[in-house]
């Protein structure tokens, strides 16, 4: 049991600390963009431009010097070709890689645009497209190489730009003002959607790593317990013989006299055979269940399990039961859930973590809820963190508790876990004159008496 506990204390640690770390593979990752999509978007550019500079020289009949427009097109389709004869086998690009094609597609989309009327050409937000498209892959400083290309190549539009296309013998002529408002438009909507991209894409990545380490906490809680139902069962099987080998090893000891040499040997057998029942007795106790997925318990054990591994760390755990409005007098029996179980864990070490002397939880149910609250005696969440809790970011709970570790991503995955199995979080700052911070799991009764428990929650197989 001790060792259990141990083990489930690691995983909780794990819970908060593993990811932290991990957040520097976020922006490792970025720039490693599908060849295949780069090329189907490519072709769709090329497809397009196509079409607009035909449309435009032999359907509205203007004026536009076809045969280059026609040149930088078949620039971006020979790229697609090479490339296709290069990589035929689908891969992901390197950083550079990505870096350069995104830049050649805007060169490329520039250049057209300079030759169809630079700033006077409406199409020339066009150019925002392939900077938001690196800015959903690229890491931030590449995104940030990309949009100064384009906003380069718009700035220099004006000194080199050929006319706007237009009727044969119709003058138009647009004022610098409105060209350089177009610039503006163009370098606004740049940074914008870079950033926006940038920022959405960090917040995905960040999710998708949140639920990548939920699945390897979980898929390390699921092992545990199966390792426990197994040790509960082998204690079953060898009970039989063990005890068969006890009982012939007194016999033996009781037929030999007291002057035979063999006397010792068969009281050290008795004695070792003994030992083994103990221990295998100890193993009953610690996982009487066989079936972890059925496996039943009374609200109040889960509690205890999940707070007993943060007993004993300098910070006093408290562990209370009540009843509530129309709630029964005896504790009610839950299936014992590995994921409420470990998320309840994370949650009471991250309390204590920040507690100065105490972490009182209290389990408690009614007549339609069940209800668990934590809450510690520390400096209670800061109000910058306060918006922030259940979303998978990185930061501490209060500046006088800087060493106590990154708390959101942890707060995250447990915050999904609760949730996955039919509850909510509920969070908030003690009112005062009482500090520290409270967190509430509230079930209602349906989601815990029915609750089909899943031996693989997040849909990871271990």
């Amino acid at each position: 049991m001790d060792d259990t506990r141990a083990n489930r204390s690691g995983l909780d640690e794990a819970l908060f600390s593993l990811l932290p770390e991990g957040l520097s593979t976020i922006d490792a990752a970025r720039g490693r963009t599908r060849l295949a999509t780069l090329m189907t978007l490519r072709w769709m550019a090329v497809g397009g431009q196509t079409l607009a500079v035909l449309i435009v020289y032999f359907g509205f009949d203007f004026n536009l010097p076809l045969g280059l427009c026609l040149t930088v097109i078949a620039a971006s389709a020979w790229l697609n070709v090479f490339l296709s004869f290069a990589s035929p086998a689908p891969r992901l690009l390197e950083g550079w890689e990505a870096l350069f094609q995104h830049g050649f597609d805007v060169v490329q989309l520039a250049l057209l645009i300079t030759l169809t009327g630079g700033l006077s050409n409406p199409f020339l937000l066009f150019l925002i497209a392939p900077v938001t498209v690196a800015a959903s892959s690229l890491r931030a400083r590449d995104t940030t190489i990309v949009a100064a290309i384009a906003i380069v190549a718009a700035g220099v539009m004006p000194f080199i730009a050929l006319d706007l296309p237009w009727r044969p013998g119709d003058d138009l002529t647009l004022p610098p003002l409105f060209e350089w408002g177009h610039f503006a438009a163009l370098c606004i909507g740049i940074v914008f959607f870079a950033l926006s991209a940038l920022r959405i894409n960090e917040d995905e990545a960040r999710l998708v790593q949140a639920l990548d380490a939920a699945s390897v906490v979980m898929a390390r809680e699921q092992r545990l317990s199966a390792l426990g139902a197994m040790s509960a069962m082998t204690a079953h099987e060898l009970g039989t013989p063990l005890a068969t080998i006890h009982l012939v090893s007194r016999e033996l000891l009781a037929m030999l006299p007291e002057d035979s040499p063999h006397r010792e040997d068969a009281s050290l057998l008795a004695e070792q055979a003994e030992r083994c029942r103990v221990i295998l007795r100890k193993l009953g106790e610690a996982r009487e269940a066989s079936d972890i997925v059925h496996a039943q318990m009374p609200l109040s054990a889960l509690v205890e399990e999940a707070a007993a591994p943060h007993k004993g760390l300098g910070v006093n755990v408290r562990v209370t039961y009540e009843a509530g409005e129309g709630g029964e007098e005896k504790v009610p029996v839950i299936r014992r859930s590995p994921e409420i179980l470990h998320a309840l864990g994370a949650f009471i070490e991250n309390a204590v973590s920040f507690a100065d002397t105490e972490v009182r939880v209290v389990a408690s149910w009614t007549a339609n809820q069940y209800t668990v609250t934590i809450r510690d005696d520390g400096p209670g969440f800061a109000p910058e963190v306060m918006p922030k809790l259940g979303e998978p970011y990185v930061s501490q709970r209060s500046e006088a508790h800087l060493g106590g570790g990154d708390m959101g991503l942890g707060f995250f995955i447990a915050k999904t876990l609760i949730e996955r199995s039919g509850g909510r979080i509920a969070t908030r700052n003690r009112a005062a004159p009482r500090r520290g911070a409270l967190v509430q799991a509230i079930w209602p009764r349906s989601a815990l008496n029915t609750l089909e428990t899943e031996t693989n929650p997040l849909g990871i197989v271990p």
